[in-house]
This record gives structure tokens, C-alpha cells and sequence, in this order.
């Protein structure tokens, strides 16, 4: 018999490993499983096909990120078939970093080599995180800028994509724990998962330390205690402490042990901090200011960067410097 949701409950959510990705939401046939605010883990109804009634599914464990655990020989940069700095070749209101990831995505949606992009949105005004699936340009350049260190369970967003509006070239854009569910769904056997791996064709991973509770964040550690408001906030940056940039030019920086409150309590079993298992990786650190690091690991990846470089929707910067990567790599395993 496969593994079910009771399974799942003990070995994950009652040791607090959940990582919060959303992937059994997705996947689950009952729609047994929700995320209706922060909680640690998922809400369940309690019906499970398998344990329930017999018929076979097991998907939810199948594509669970903290069901192993973590690799003690893990590789801080991983494999790669080409590292370098990039930036889009086109002005990007809001843009993180150098906006690579966007224009990357956004030469996919324009010339049809993805239908969709499941991603982070986030609200202008309170920047409150949501996960949304995008097929417009204009939208997802509107969208830059999103910050991915909110949690969000962003893979739950899959089942809108796949399942009710059967689309069938999906990118998804998220960080290690979300990468990780990724690569379960693509390697299982399950017939239940088939129709999520036919309809992934590129997988972007972001560079993570960890991920941040919108509300004990925004609303207790910033409004409340420093009483900075949200629309007051034009920037965020963790590379290693968290870096505030305001609307009047002001910047703040918090070092990351002062909000260990506002951190999920399942990242802390993660030490992936480059997206070792996603077709490309990303980030700010190990570039120059305006530029995106990027890990080209695989040939779909590969394939990605040289047609929006071609068509000059992304431009390659400096040289990379690989040991900063490594350094924080280094330190949120060790952490």
C-alpha cells in the first residue's frame, strides 16, 4: 500500500518539517487539503481516498519536499552547465536585481514556449504575497519585483494550471522547497502526477535563506514595533541580513537572528540555498548591483537563456563572483 495523508501528517507536519510549498494541495484528487492562512501545515478534511476507501493514490506523500532527509553531503552550487551575471534588456519597473528572471520568462510567454507561469504576485499597497498563474505580459512585467521570500504555497497554484484551465507548457518560479516538489512530481511513477509532469516545461529556482510570515513580519516585527507601514517599503534584499529600502531613500538593515519569530518553522530543516534541482537558478548574490546571478543547470534551461539572449530580451554582465554564493550557501547549512 502507498503512503497516504495520515503518513504524511505524522512524518512531516507533526515534527514541523512542512515546508509550506502547497504541492499536496495541488495534487490531491479529493481537494482534500487547503491553505487558508499562515498555518504551520496544510488544513485536511480527513478523508483520504487510499485510507479511507481503498483506492489507490499515495500522491500527497509522493510529492512532499521533507519526506527524506536532508543530504549531509549536499553541494552548496551543484552542478551547472554555465554560470553567469544577466540583466533584462529592457526597462523593468520594480525589478530584483537585474530583472533576468522576468525577461527570461517574459521571451517564453511571447514567443510561446510556455502558455503560463505559476509565480508570486504580490499586492502594491501592503505587499501581501499570493501565488497566481500568469499568461500575460503586460501582467507579469507589472508583477516584477515580487518578493519570494514571503511564504506563500505557491505550488497549489498548479492545480488552476493544470487541472481547470489545462494548460500544457507551464513555467514555475519558486524557491528550494518548491524546486524540490518539482523534481518529485517529474521522477514519480504515480498516474496521478502525470498530468503535472507533462504540463512542466521549466523550472526557475531562487536563491533562499529562508522564507518570511507575511503577518508577523509586515504586521508585528515592521508596523507594530518599528512602525514603518508597508506602502512605506520600496525594496526588500536578504543576503544575509534583511535590507530595507524606503520611499524616501532611507534604508534599514535587521539582521536575520532578530526575526527568527517571523521565519517558517519548517525552513529550518532546509539547506538548499542555491535550488539545487531546478533547470535554472537564481539570484542577486554573487552579481553587481543591477545584474542577476544565474546557474544554467540543465539543457532546457540552457535552451531558455541562449533564445531570450538572442533576441536581446536578456543581456549577460561581469563575472560572477562564486565564492559570495558559496559563503551564504555555506552559512544557511550550517545554520
Amino acid at each position: 500500500m502507498a503512503k497516504t495523508y495520515h503518513d504524511l501528517k505524522r512524518e512531516v507536519w507533526d515534527e514541523g518539517r512542512c515546508a509550506g510549498c502547497g504541492a499536496c494541495v495541488a495534487v490531491c484528487p479529493a481537494d482534500a487539503f487547503s491553505y487558508p492562512g499562515g498555518e504551520s501545515h496544510p488544513r485536511h478534511t480527513e478523508y483520504c481516498k487510499e485510507a479511507s476507501d481503498g483506492v489507490p493514490c499515495g500522491a500527497c506523500y509522493e510529492v512532499c519536499p521533507r519526506v527524506l532527509p536532508p543530504r549531509a553531503d549536499q553541494p552548496l552550487v551543484g552542478e551547472f552547465i554555465r554560470l553567469l551575471s544577466a540583466k533584462a534588456g529592457f526597462e523593468v519597473p520594480g525589478r530584483q536585481s537585474g530583472g533576468a528572471v522576468t525577461a527570461l520568462l517574459l521571451h517564453a510567454l511571447e514567443t510561446g514556449l510556455v502558455d503560463a507561469v505559476v509565480t508570486v504576485t504580490e499586492d502594491p499597497w501592503t505587499h501581501r504575497p499570493s501565488s497566481a498563474v500568469i499568461t500575460s505580459s503586460e501582467i507579469l512585467v507589472t508583477q516584477a519585483g515580487s518578493r519570494y521570500n514571503w511564504w506563500v504555497p505557491l505550488m497549489a497554484a498548479l492545480k488552476e494550471a493544470v487541472i481547470r484551465k489545462k494548460y500544457h507548457h507551464i513555467a514555475l518560479v519558486g524557491v528550494p522547497c518548491v524546486v524540490q516538489a518539482t523534481k518529485r512530481i517529474r521522477e514519480s511513477d504515480n498516474a496521478l502526477l502525470r498530468p503535472f509532469n507533462r504540463s512542466i516545461r521549466l523550472v526557475i529556482g531562487l536563491f533562499c535563506t529562508e522564507s518570511f510570515d507575511y503577518a508577523s513580519l509586515v504586521e508585528g516585527k515592521l508596523t507594530r514595533e518599528r512602525h514603518i507601514e508597508p506602502w512605506q517599503i520600496r525594496r526588500f534584499e536578504v543576503k544575509g541580513n534583511l535590507d530595507l529600502t524606503l520611499s524616501d531613500g532611507t534604508t534599514l538593515t535587521i539582521p536575520l537572528k532578530d526575526l527568527e519569530g517571523s521565519v517558517r518553522p519548517g525552513c529550518a530543516t532546509c539547506t538548499d540555498f542555491t535550488a539545487l534541482d531546478a533547470d535554472i537558478s537564481a539570484g542577486a548574490v554573487g552579481s553587481e548591483a543591477g545584474y542577476t546571478t544565474l546557474i544554467i543547470r540543465t539543457p532546457v534551461g540552457e535552451g531558455f537563456l541562449e533564445q531570450a539572449l538572442r533576441t536581446g530580451r536578456l543581456v549577460t554582465g561581469p563575472a560572477i563572483d562564486r565564492k559570495a554564493i558559496e559563503r551564504l550557501a555555506a552559512k544557511k547549512k550550517k545554520r
